[in-house]
């Protein structure tokens, strides 16, 4: 099996059925989606597919393969913070930090869509659970990346 994770080419001898979220933590040693739930619910476990999020816990590896996946490894460029990390940072948005990688992720993947987000689009859209309550300062750091008028 084939993966592109991260711009890197990957070829794995998987099983196909195999979720995407134990290709990435247990065969190539991708340790940022996180297990959560098992069930698609917790959001711990988001990767962008394609520029769309998806719960890689239940997502079979066969799926992704011949797509662009990227991790929150993936994220950052020639060692400069994605501006969505760098608004985590800025607005001290992780506590316990197990479910931001996630959460960063599926907000990348709104700003690319509504780069002028409402809090009802933040609300609609950012669907991984924090259970440190961390929802407030992840809105103010959308927003944050919004206001600055940069492409996510």
């Amino acid at each position: 099996m084939k993966l592109k994770v991260n711009g890197k080419a990957h070829e794995l001898d998987i099983e196909p059925d195999m979720p995407l979220l134990w290709a990435l933590r247990d065969e190539l040693d991708i340790k940022g989606p996180k297990f959560g739930c098992g069930v698609a619910q917790c959001g711990a476990c988001t990767v962008l597919l394609n520029g769309e999020p998806v719960r890689s816990c239940s997502y079979p590896v066969s799926a992704a393969a011949g797509q662009q996946v990227i991790t929150i490894e993936g994220l950052a460029a020639k060692g400069k913070l994605h501006p969505v990390q760098q608004a985590w940072v800025e607005h001290q948005v992780p506590q316990c930090g197990y479910c931001q990688g996630g959460q960063m992720l599926a907000a990348v993947a709104l700003l690319k869509k509504k780069p002028k987000p409402s809090d009802q689009d933040i609300d609609a859209a950012m669907t991984n659970i924090c259970r440190c309550g961390t929802y407030a300062r992840i809105r103010k750091a959308i927003h944050a990346v919004a206001a600055k008028g940069v492409r996510a």
